[in-house]
């Protein structure tokens, strides 16, 4: 019996034009920030997690409150501080007197959209209640498996290591995140319009949905449906093997790493209208999913710079 294949993806009308509308509405609410506007959905449409990591007061949380907003999906937010436990994220078991026995109190991690500010204010066994959530979309507490709604998405900010008051992130938490993105300051004609205009979080209050859960999960079935070559898929591998091998590079990138770079490129052509991967979607994507994954020399500098230089080296067949 010969093996089922899959259909390619199509997008209905209607899926492309909430699609586009979504993002329209997410670049009204964060100006001048279309590229990583264009990352957080793919991010989104890959079932993956975004990390967000830049100074205070640059956009990050406008950023996930706008998407958050925008999805129509059950939101939750947690300030992240040193004092934080993992039950203040996951939930905990309280004995009922009257029932006489332990009742489960979900915690903030129940939502379809979570948002863990500022996650690297917060102790390492805090920040370690988010992974299994991440990588299995379920917790467990005292021995009883709980499913997250679907979908589950994670928006995470952090503040550069080096501020006071910050630990950074595990490499197995890290590694759970899609993509790394930072927004860096505003051009000037944004932040003359952010100076000028309303409230962020007024605009962001009177936000209409664009897309709900279930809109989700289709698009998220119809980028698995993305073709990608055997070509494409060759290239992925030849810069995975680069990383292993370029100079600097401590511990280069994994299979996993390989699979969430094929996923986002899938994501990133369907955004573009394309039922196929290119190198370009490949190219667009490698340095936000590689560069928090790659670990570096002592003296060899910053992932970003690593994958780039590796991203220069192979070339397309």
């Amino acid at each position: 019996m010969p093996a089922a294949t899959q259909e390619p993806a199509m997008l209905t009308e209607r899926d492309q034009q909430a699609l586009t509308h979504a993002q329209a509405q997410v670049n009204r609410l964060v100006l001048g920030k279309a590229r990583e506007v264009r990352l957080a959905f793919v991010a989104l449409l890959s079932d993956g997690h975004l990390l967000i990591e830049d100074l205070p007061g640059l956009g990050k949380t406008t950023l996930a409150h706008a998407l958050a907003a925008t999805l129509g999906l059950g939101f939750q937010r947690v300030q992240f501080t040193s004092d934080l436990l993992p039950t203040d994220i996951v939930g905990v078991s309280i004995y009922d007197a009257q029932a006489r026995r332990f009742e489960f109190h979900p915690g903030p991690v129940f939502a379809n959209v979570l948002l863990a500010d500022e996650i690297n204010r917060a102790p390492p066994r805090t920040q370690s209640a988010l992974l299994e959530a991440m990588a299995e979309h379920q917790v467990t507490v005292d021995g009883t498996t709980h499913r997250l709604p679907e979908p589950f998405f994670v928006i995470a900010t952090q503040n550069p290591v080096d501020l006071s008051g910050t630990y950074p992130l595990p490499d197995s938490q890290l590694d759970r995140f899609l993509l790394r993105l930072t927004l860096g300051y505003p051009d000037e004609a944004a932040e003359r319009a952010l100076l000028a205009g309303e409230d962020r979080r007024d605009l962001i209050a009177q936000a209409i949905p664009a897309l709900g859960a279930e809109d989700v999960l289709r698009l998220r079935r119809a980028v698995l449906a993305t073709h990608a070559s055997d070509a494409l898929v060759g290239y992925v591998q030849a810069l995975l093997n680069r990383s292993r091998h370029a100079p600097g590079v401590r511990m280069g990138l994994s299979p996993r790493a390989g699979i969430a770079l094929l996923r986002a490129a899938r994501a990133h052509a369907l955004l573009a209208g394309r039922d196929h991967v290119l190198p370009e979607d490949v190219q667009a994507l490698f340095v936000p999913v590689a560069a928090h994954r790659l670990v570096p020399e002592s003296d060899a500098g910053d992932g970003t710079t690593l994958a780039e230089a590796i991203l220069r080296d192979v070339a397309v067949d």
